[in-house]
């Protein structure tokens, strides 16, 4: 495994570290191994071809040498000729010998005792004579009768043919030299014009992918600059975007481009969605150190009252020890609430059973009637009960405050209409209905927010610390339901919808 580890890491560094250098270096490695065959295939036919012709050539002259023994034009007795490093032309075989035959032609005729001779037509028509070892090499060629490629010393590589004939051997052959300089050549303008190619097809290739490349490279630089931005706080709002022309899912740099655009919406919005929590966790902080700062001002105050009143005065020190004690059940109040919107936010479980709906209409009904008398509250209840499984106390919680909602901002004699039905089969809907002023549509896009008030100013005129629409909406979400409000002069509805 460490081998084939590092021979993976020698051919990532071998090949060039871009990706258009990559397509350009495959391209020219396909290309380069397409011209190698091609220039083999080619070299090789030619040569079979070439060698069948030279094959041809030789036959003809050995049936025509053959001819001229069977016509006693060979001589059969001629000593040897002596090695004496010369191929003269003076006292050898004669003409007849190798008449008729073309230039580089090689003729040998031999006994079982000794040569009889040989010669090679050379290119001025004449015959020269064969030095001893190529008459020797001459006589170990297989007289089979089949073409044979001999290596004979001074003449270089030749196809021949032996044969035995009466006795004598005939030997008959042609240089392949003229085939091998032929094939040579090819080969040698074959690479020429392939390195030629590889060039060119290196400078095209290099200009077209890196044409085709360039709108990928436009979809990195959109990523770098968007890399480059300040992304750590604050509101992000709309980053730079990949083109449209680029965004063409058909393509794959299409694609690339499409789903960094796409990538890039979903990190504006989990950052602007980061920035919101981040704006709502430091109101809530300072919402909650003034809710709570004012109540334990007043009783701070009262008991500073208390530790100045006279002892003799009892009425004066029950009624501070009075207001200390709402205001601590005040503050004790808005610390639950807090404490429950933080279990729900941790996504604490509930209880789970069942839940008489109805029922917990009635009982809501009931207790905001001896609270407010100067409302009309009015029920819609269908015949059968209505139940849901859930967490009685939380539900009843939401009744409460979307009623204590109701009294708080609406005038005398305004008239609540709470409503439990089954909306099919698997949910439940709770209404709270009223005929006073509504919401502006600002507060009611903010209704459920923590510590939003119809009172802007932090006055105890208009109510609470404005947490019972915000517990509402977190109790409702907690058992797998919604909340909402439609608001407008004169008609305003709140609206639970609870799976059963």
């Amino acid at each position: 495994m460490p081998t084939l580890s590092r021979l993976s890491l020698l051919r990532d560094r071998a090949l060039p570290a871009t990706l258009s250098g990559r397509l350009v270096a495959t391209l020219a490695a396909t290309l380069l191994v397409s011209i190698a065959l091609v220039a083999l295939v080619t070299s090789l036919a030619m040569q079979s071809y070439l060698g069948g012709q030279l094959d041809q050539k030789v036959n003809e002259s050995f049936n025509r040498s053959l001819d001229m023994a069977r016509h006693g034009v060979l001589p059969t007795t001629t000593a040897p000729t002596p090695d004496n490093g010369d191929h003269g032309d003076g006292d050898g075989p004669p003409s007849g010998f190798s008449r008729g035959q073309q230039t580089g032609t090689l003729t040998v005729v031999y006994d079982s005792t000794q040569a009889v001779g040989g010669v090679v037509r050379s290119s001025d028509g004449l015959q020269r004579r064969l030095l001893t070892p190529v008459l020797d090499a001459a006589r170990r060629i297989p007289t089979d009768g089949h073409l044979h490629t001999a290596h004979l010393p001074g003449l270089g590589e030749y196809r021949v043919k032996a044969v035995t004939v009466s006795g004598a051997t005939l030997v008959a052959g042609l240089p392949t030299r003229e085939v091998n300089g032929i094939v040579a050549k090819l080969v040698g303008w074959e690479v020429l014009l392939g390195l030629l190619v590889l060039a060119a097809a290196g400078l095209v290739g290099r200009s077209l992918v890196r044409r085709q490349l360039r709108p990928l490279r436009q979809v990195a630089a959109t990523a770098h600059e968007v890399a480059g931005m300040d992304l750590e706080s604050g509101a992000v709002g709309e980053t730079i975007r990949v083109p449209e022309r680029l965004t063409d899912e058909r393509t794959e740099v299409g694609q690339v481009g499409s789903a960094l655009n796409t990538m890039l919406a979903h990190v504006e919005s989990a950052l602007d969605a980061r920035h919101r929590s981040e704006q709502q966790v430091r109101q809530f902080v300072a919402d909650a150190s003034h809710e709570l700062r004012t109540p334990l001002a007043t009783i701070q105050g009262y008991a500073e009252l208390t530790r100045r009143t006279a002892p003799g005065d009892p009425e004066a020190l029950g009624a501070a020890m009075a207001k200390v004690e709402g205001e601590a059940h005040r503050m004790a109040g808005l610390v639950e609430d807090l404490l429950l919107l933080a279990r729900l936010d941790a996504g604490r479980p509930l209880e789970r059973t069942e839940v008489d709906a109805t029922k917990l209409v009635l009982e809501a009904v009931a207790d905001a009637r001896v609270v407010a008398p100067d409302h009309k509250w009015n029920l819609d209840l269908s015949d059968e009960p209505v139940s849901v499984t859930g967490d009685e106390q939380r539900l009843h919680q939401v009744l409460t405050n979307l009623l204590a909602n109701a009294r708080r901002h609406t005038p005398p004699r305004t008239t609540v209409t709470v409503a439990a039905r089954s909306d099919g089969p698997e949910h439940v809907v709770l209404t709270v209905h009223d005929d006073g002023p509504g919401l502006s549509p600002d507060l009611a896009d903010r209704a459920f927010e923590r510590f939003t008030r119809g009172d802007s100013s932090r006055t105890r005129a208009s109510g609470g610390a404005g947490l019972g629409l915000s517990l509402v909406h977190a109790i409702s979400a907690a058992h797998g339901g919604t909340v909402a409000v439609a608001s407008s002069p004169g008609d305003t509805t709140f609206t639970v919808r609870l799976p059963r």
